[in-house]
């Protein structure tokens, strides 16, 4: 939002020059506006005199404060322009245009932190994908979060998003699953049959055996073993990706789209992707198998698609199923995966590239590992030995709100200690709590004011020269960051940068706050109406911004919380 504004003021400068004779040169300049790590570099910068210099035949340093001149001379809402390093212009801002910032926030409301970078593409985030054979375990419930929450990203950054789930319902993980609930039922009927390791040991399957012996008995024994396995495999798989919607939902995920990877054979998805492959010269055959030429785009060997015996790698069903997402008029495909499938990316890469497709629009994010830490000490975790603890169960303990914001707590590139005794925490040390307290602080405010015959005002009545402690045009030029803030996320692929945001918004207007209880400048509530209703108009506005964000985060804004304190010094 501001730093829309620096740019048109640095557009007009460069117009400026140009027209006078400054500056001569030919089109249109793309430059950058940021904000500089250090405060004592001012609170924006560009780089337009470096991009210019080579244009103009001039040096960088020269270039800068050409426009540095023409920027103090004729922007109100500048308070100095300082030249620095090799030629970059810093900018050092009033405090009103921060404090103007808000009449937008609140012209906006709930629309404010959207912007248009996306420009309507469409866009596909693909996550959480795991096979129907068990319960979404803690892993799982990092990448459900960090996907759900970049979609959400991605949509108020501009884009048309599809949230979709791919189900692995073909191959030898579903056959697995059908050969589990089988034996579980043969034990249950009283035989001695030997239950081996390589298959799935939770107790859930157990559940399902019983529930398919009283449904489905008479005509599972009517079957051979072969069938009967296929048909328990594909039965539990239903159920099981039942109970995989419905924890996705409570956890408050809920995908666009579930695609099949059973559409992709009985399609003939597979085989079509395989033949536009053979057609493009990519494919090769040795030792009685069929071979994708990946070395060709970059990968670090060839990849096999059709085994000597006749049948199909899974690479092969993610190359159709790549090749489908394309044909379907995505712009850009988002897939996101465990850390373990990092070897799986360059593949992938080439395959999207060997299709005709472009393949910098396709982005493989990879999750690393979260440890769930209780009492200080890891749990131990193991899909197939059902040694784990269960999405559900967690969501459960601690809440959906905590349960969301601590997979967000650090960058997916690192791995993540989930705090249970911290995200149970009604305290300053939990930071989803702190943060909602923050919300509901400022609506027990808002009540208060409302006893004494007073509300925020609207953006044109509010009188915000009465803004005038330090720390309020500091607060404000916060909250206007929001817009920039998505749209980071958006391009960097971080969600979690906006919960880290949002709590330091918490922590300013927390502190802000609390500064009344000492001095009587900073308390919200006095006798002084007009300052007062400046006050209240600040902190709906930052009751905005932390209801958008949290938003975004799929995190509720209470109004009231358990164990509220109604502050006399409001």
């Amino acid at each position: 939002m501001i730093e829309r504004r620096i740019e048109e003021f640095v557009r007009e400068a460069i117009s400026g020059c140009r027209e006078n004779g400054d500056l001569v040169f030919e089109g249109d300049v793309q430059f950058e506006i940021s904000v500089p790590r250090e405060e004592k570099h001012g609170d924006f910068s560009t780089n337009a005199a470096l991009v210019l210099a080579r244009r103009v035949g001039k040096k960088p340093r020269e270039v800068a404060q050409t426009i540095a001149d023409r920027l103090a001379s004729g922007v109100s809402e500048i308070d100095r322009v300082e030249v620095a390093g090799p030629g970059f212009i810093n900018f050092f801002m009033k405090p009103r245009i921060y404090l103007e910032g808000l009449r937008e926030i609140s012209d906006l409301g709930a629309a404010f932190g959207e912007t248009n970078a996306g420009r309507g593409k469409r866009l596909q985030v693909e996550f959480v994908s795991a096979n129907p054979t068990g319960p979404l375990h803690i892993g799982h419930g990092r990448g459900a979060v960090y996907g759900d929450v970049l979609g959400n990203v991605l949509k108020a950054a501009g884009y048309d998003v599809s949230k979709e789930y791919y189900v692995n319902d073909a191959g030898n993980q579903i056959r697995t699953l059908g050969r589990s609930v089988l034996l579980r039922m043969r034990q249950q009927a009283g035989e001695d049959v030997k239950f081996p390791d390589e298959c799935y040991q939770g107790g859930y399957v157990s559940g399902i055996a019983s529930d398919a012996a009283g449904s489905h008995g008479p005509e599972l024994s009517a079957m051979s073993e072969e069938e009967a396995i296929a048909f328990l495999g594909e039965l539990a798989g239903e159920r099981i990706l039942s109970e995989i919607r419905r924890d996705l939902a409570e956890t408050g995920i809920v995908h666009d789209a579930y695609f099949f990877e059973s559409r992709l054979h009985t399609d003939s998805a597979v085989e079509s992707a395989i033949g536009k492959l053979v057609e493009r010269g990519h494919v090769f055959e040795e030792g009685g198998a069929q071979w994708f030429r990946s070395t060709s785009f970059g990968d670090d060997k060839d990849r096999v698609m059709r085994k000597a015996d006749g049948s199909l790698t899974y690479f092969a069903s993610d190359i159709a199923y790549h090749k489908n997402k394309y044909e379907r008029g995505f712009s850009r495909v988002i897939d996101i995966w465990g850390a373990d499938h990092g070897g799986y990316v360059g593949r992938m890469k080439a395959a999207i590239a060997a299709l005709g497709y472009d393949p910098g629009s396709f982005d493989a994010v990879l999750i690393q590992l979260v440890n769930l830490v209780r009492g200080g000490e890891a749990v131990s975790m193991s899909t197939r030995s059902a040694t784990y603890e269960t999405l559900e169960d967690v969501r459960n303990e601690v809440g959906r709100d905590a349960c969301r914001y601590f997979f967000l707590m650090r960058s997916h590139n690192a791995q993540l200690d989930f705090d249970l005794d911290l995200a149970k925490k009604h305290s300053a040390d939990n930071p989803v709590y702190y943060i909602q307290y923050a919300h509901a602080r400022i609506s027990s405010i808002f009540r208060k004011a409302a006893e004494a015959g007073m509300v925020p005002p609207g953006p044109k009545e509010v009188d915000l020269g009465l803004l005038d402690l330090p720390e309020e045009p500091k607060l404000a030029r916060l909250l206007c960051e929001l817009p920039s803030v998505v749209s980071n996320c958006a391009e960097e692929l971080e969600p979690h940068k906006l919960a880290f945001y949002l709590l330091e918004v918490a922590r300013m207007f927390q502190a802000y706050y609390s500064r009344g209880r000492k001095d009587d400048r900073y308390r919200v509530i006095s006798d002084d109406r007009r300052r007062c209703e400046a006050k209240l108009f600040l902190l709906k506005n930052v009751q905005i911004v932390l209801q958008n964000a949290l938003r975004i985060l799929g995190i509720s804004a209470p109004e009231r919380m358990e164990r509220e304190i109604e502050e006399s010094n409001v």
